[in-house]
């Protein structure tokens, strides 16, 4: 018998995963069962348990492809840094990129990160064990984390009076992130919303960076 070897073995995980990921292109994530999968893969039952022990496994990897995949921290990281604009437009630009990588991954990637969060709140202890696997934080959690003490920083060094504490604009940032999120996904992929509401991505996000702005003290005369 042919050895085996790690790379093999690591391509045919990847193609699961692969087939994992369409299939919740198509379903909500907590409706996807492993015969989904399978049929997918057209592989047998026999084959993917040889690779997995179950769907949750196989979530938890396709959790890391969509990290991977996504890209949005590195994107948003190296804004961040910019020096030659001001405090305020820079404010804009980060939120202008927000947009733009919702828009770039509405149909794929923030669909499916919006089908974890329904399952996190529907199924917890699946969720958490299915996050058990997966090592790091996701990209708006890093985002969060790095771009909020920076943008406090900056809005110090300007000698600006923040309104409001950096752990409440944390707050405040990942609840308004998530529901413009929420919005984007329930109106493009499932075909619900607020009725006679146009979504656009730009146009919350630049709402949303006028208020950052605001609360960090600066200006928004445009």
């Amino acid at each position: 018998m042919p050895k085996v070897t790690p790379e093999y073995i690591e391509q045919k995980k990847q193609m699961i995963v692969d087939a994992a990921y369409n299939v919740c292109l198509r379903k909500p994530v907590d409706t996807v069962t492993i015969s989904d999968v399978i049929a997918e893969t057209g592989m047998s039952m026999g084959a993917i348990y040889r690779y997995y022990s179950g769907l949750d496994e196989i979530l938890a990897d396709m959790v890391k492809k969509v990290r991977t995949d996504y890209g949005a921290y590195d994107r948003i990281k190296r804004l961040v840094n910019e020096t030659d604009v001001s405090f305020e437009e820079l404010i804009y630009r980060v939120y202008d990129a927000m947009a733009d990588i919702m828009e770039e991954h509405l149909m794929d990637i923030q669909k499916i990160n919006f089908d974890f969060g329904v399952m996190a709140i529907n199924s917890p202890d699946r969720m958490k064990r299915i996050l058990s696997e997966v090592e790091g934080q996701g990209n708006l959690e890093k985002i969060g984390a790095d771009l909020v003490p920076k943008m406090v920083e900056g809005a110090e060094s300007l000698g600006y009076q923040m309104k409001c504490s950096q752990e409440e604009l944390l707050l405040y940032l990942s609840s308004s992130t998530t529901g413009i999120e929420k919005l984007c996904i329930l109106s493009s992929c499932y075909g619900t919303g607020v009725p006679g509401i146009e979504v656009r991505p730009h146009q919350m996000f630049r709402t949303l960076a006028k208020s950052v702005i605001l609360l960090l003290g600066g200006n928004v005369n445009e």
